[in-house]
């Protein structure tokens, strides 16, 4: 059995979670909410929202009258009610987790938006299935919203002659924007904010068992499901796909360059951990001017008009960043809640820890549910289960079956609506400008319920028993 709380551990009032709650709620409905639409489009009112809700927090923890007790492997540290404990927060939230977090998603944006592909292929089941099968490696590399950026007008283009096409783009949200992306820190969200907690950045490979699980069988459907709807095409439609090919031609390949500079850079410039096969380690934010420098190279090297091209803009980056400051400050109260009450909220075996994460992530972002349940995981020692140390979590450690149950839940459930994950809502805006007619909110739900949800009860008997 786990340890109890120590008596003098204090936990926030669960109702200091409202502004986190709130953020997250605003995410999902506003959009949806005709007379906010319009407003909620602005990036400036999301800033807004976000540093409303930030403030609120933020005077919170500096009104009340007991200190943050801070939990880091090998000690304990307290902090004194009032000011010190709102700097403590803020740094935590800003310096520590969000300045890292959107510089890597924005190097790679940046990057990744320099490399244009070009073609117009024969839109057989075989040459889609082969774009979906080349996104899901291509979004461990470059992350799901790089790949997605990368290859959703070339799915789109090779597929504009034909009427039934809706499920292909409903497929690479699913392979593309999502599962593929779990194989590496920089592949989704939730992978990097663990990666900053601690877990080594080869750690993720070991995903790869269920992320091969269900890329194969997705892709499996996806092909069949696509050889009925070609069989269905008008025959002028295939005569004209026919005619219009284009060879395919990649643009940009300087940026690859630039895309292994952020990989390296990520991968041994972790301030916390000598650069491998030496005993130097790299000094604060370096790894964060190696990434901005990246980009920096790529604005400077891209032959002018590709970014025009991509139709490459910073909107969506500028969306992620101020939303997720917002996000990033008001986790602080929930995250403190479960470092203290996780032992008693019942999660113990790796399934709970899969579908906990997993349902959160389906309707909130998944990168703070990634962060609340690995939080939860890291305050509990199963008997048995191996445990990963050095990460920052109340004891220091985590028991590796749950990290692993939270790393999937998080990355794969975030397909589960067009809010689960950032790319989702992308990829539907640029399909539907390209005149592909998407499913609705529910109706995407209708077919993530049907082909995602059996597929992860599979998933939980094979890989979450226990």
């Amino acid at each position: 059995m786990p340890p109890p709380a120590q008596p003098d551990a204090y936990a926030p009032h669960v109702l200091w979670i409202g502004p986190f709650v709130a953020i997250l709620l605003a995410i999902a409905l506003l959009p949806l909410i005709r007379g906010a639409r319009h407003w909620w489009e602005s990036n400036r009112n999301k800033l807004l929202v976000a540093l409303a809700l930030a403030g609120v927090t933020l005077l919170y923890y500096g009104l009340r009258d007991t200190g943050l007790a801070l939990h880091e492997p090998g000690g304990a540290a307290h902090t004194s009610a009032g000011l010190p404990t709102v700097l403590t927060v803020a740094e935590n939230a800003v310096l520590v987790e969000y300045v890292p977090f959107i510089i890597l998603l924005f190097s790679l944006y940046v990057i990744a938006g320099g490399i244009v592909v070009r073609g117009d292929l024969r839109a057989t089941p075989a040459v889609n299935t082969a774009i979906l099968a080349t996104g899901s490696l291509l979004a461990s590399l470059i992350g799901t919203t790089g790949a997605a950026m990368v290859l959703i007008r070339l799915l789109l283009k090779t597929n504009s002659e034909r009427r039934r096409t809706a499920h292909t783009v409903v497929f690479f949200i699913f392979l593309v924007a999502n599962i593929g992306g779990s194989l590496l820190p920089i592949g989704d969200p939730p992978l990097f904010l663990g990666y900053l907690k601690g877990v080594d950045f080869l750690w993720t490979l070991r995903l790869w068992r269920p992320w091969a699980f269900l890329v194969g069988i997705l892709l499996v459907v996806y092909y069949i499901w696509d050889g009925w709807a070609y069989r269905h095409e008008r025959p002028e439609a295939l005569v004209r796909d026919q005619a219009e090919r284009q060879p395919l031609r990649v643009a940009g390949l300087v940026n690859i360059f630039w895309l292994l500079g952020v990989v390296l850079a990520v991968g041994t410039l972790d301030p916390a951990k000598a650069v491998p096969g030496t005993t130097w380690h790299a000094p604060h934010y370096l790894r964060e001017l190696v990434q901005l420098a990246m980009a920096g190279l790529s604005l400077l090297t891209t032959p002018r008009g590709l970014r025009g091209e991509n139709q490459f803009n910073y909107t969506a980056i500028g969306e992620v960043a101020c939303l997720f400051l917002g996000i990033f400050i008001t986790m602080q109260v929930p995250i403190e809640i479960l470092r203290v009450r996780g032992p008693q909220l019942g999660l113990s075996e790796p399934w709970h820890f899969f579908w906990a994460s997993g349902v959160l992530s389906s309707f909130l972002d998944n990168a703070p549910t990634y962060m609340v349940y690995f939080e939860t995981a890291g305050t509990l020692a199963p008997p048995g289960m191996p445990l990963l140390h050095g990460v920052g979590t109340a004891t220091g450690s985590i028991p590796v079956p749950l990290l692993v149950a939270v790393s999937c839940g998080s990355v794969f459930m975030g397909a589960n609506t067009y809010i689960g994950n950032g790319p989702n809502f992308m990829v539907k805006s640029i399909a539907e400008q390209a005149g592909v007619k998407m499913p609705s909110f529910f109706a995407y739900m209708a077919y993530s319920g049907a082909l995602l949800i059996p597929l992860f009860l599979l998933t939980t008997l094979i890989f979450f028993r226990g």
